[in-house]
């Protein structure tokens, strides 16, 4: 077990919930809200754009930072090292870590900082690496680690698919050393530690959904622009089984290297686009929808943030608790599914 700590946890979701009903009529579209409520548990969301709220990555990274850093009673000085999660940057380049390094330390600083885009698994992977590297630098203490999506930003006019699924947000850890001191007589940090991760990655999947413009591939122009063939694009559909294949299996390997049953994981925060596979797949693993973070009814898909924010509602509703041992399973387009077993 590495002996670092998740210290302090925040969100951040632009503007007033947005219903299906009201969804429809901002952006103009049709899609079936009773189907959408029952397959995929969908019923709310927060958009920026549809609010006509003037942020983006940056701002909701910011957001959701400056409120970890608050619940964990630490300055933005403190922090060695910063790993935004997203395949929805502010911009190509620069990273947005170092827009939100800026933001936070004014300041140029001996700090790492850099961005991780593993599609929707960015948050996992990220996670997992923050661990790594605080357990290897000796002189590293504090890790930022930031989920953010802004994909909404990216949707098209006229996409019923794209405006019923996707959702901004951001969630932020900050991960502290092992002789990291609570800041609170309510925070027992003393059997706190990440376990372990794995990964499984399939890149022959890059074809089927993504931000395709924009790159040295396909830059922007003014044929593609008048085509329509920009932003969000679904090249082809996803199977509606891929999850509930992929995710039984290396939740069960992780935990077997680990050492660690099933029935003793108390939480298990799985990608939050889809309830039914969700419900599916613990039904595999043989264990209770209790234990597993269903919160997409609130906030909608909010791909690389929705594991941080989904872990943020358990703690908020006391679902997971100091000591417990927490799951995290997260699938990315592209492909890859990242997974992290940790105590809490």
């Amino acid at each position: 077990m590495i002996n670092t700590k998740i210290i302090g946890t925040g969100v951040y979701l632009p503007g007033k919930p947005i219903s299906n009903e009201e969804v429809k009529k901002l952006a103009n579209v049709e899609f079936d809200s009773d189907r959408l409520e029952n397959n995929t548990g969908i019923k709310y969301r927060h958009i920026a754009r549809l609010r006509q709220i003037q942020e983006t990555t940056a701002d909701f990274a910011e957001k959701a930072a400056m409120n970890a850093l608050s619940d964990a009673r630490i300055s933005a000085d403190d922090i060695d090292l910063i790993i935004v999660a997203t395949d929805t940057p502010e911009y190509i380049s620069p990273a947005t870590s170092l827009l939100l390094q800026g933001r936070l330390q004014k300041r140029q600083n001996r700090i790492m900082s850099f961005d991780v885009g593993s599609s929707c698994a960015s948050f996992s992977v990220a996670f997992d690496t923050a661990n790594r590297i605080l357990y290897a630098n000796e002189t590293f203490k504090h890790a930022l680690v930031v989920g953010v999506y802004n994909m909404p930003a990216y949707i098209r006019e006229k996409d019923s698919f794209g405006w019923s699924i996707f959702a901004d947000g951001a969630g932020a850890f900050v991960i502290g050393k092992e002789d990291i001191k609570p800041k609170s007589k309510d925070a027992d940090y003393s059997s706190s530690g990440y376990l372990d991760g794995e990964f499984v990655t399939d890149g022959t999947q890059w074809n089927f959904l993504g931000v395709y413009t924009g790159g040295t591939k396909k830059p922007v122009t003014h044929e593609l622009l008048d085509k329509g063939t920009y932003g969000f694009e679904l090249l082809q559909k996803m199977p509606g089984d891929r999850n509930i294949k992929l995710w039984p299996g290396i939740i069960e390997s992780l935990c077997k290297r680990a050492g660690v049953a099933l029935d003793s994981i108390n939480c298990y925060v799985m990608t939050q686009i889809n309830k039914s596979v969700i419900l599916e797949v613990m039904k595999i693993l043989g264990q209770p929808v209790e234990k597993a973070a269903l919160t997409m009814d609130k906030y909608g898909y909010t791909g690389s943030a929705c594991v941080p924010i989904a872990f943020n509602e358990m703690i908020k509703q006391n679902k997971v608790k100091r000591g417990d041992k927490v799951l995290f399973c997260a699938s990315g387009a592209g492909l890859e599914v990242g997974t992290n077993l940790f105590i809490y």
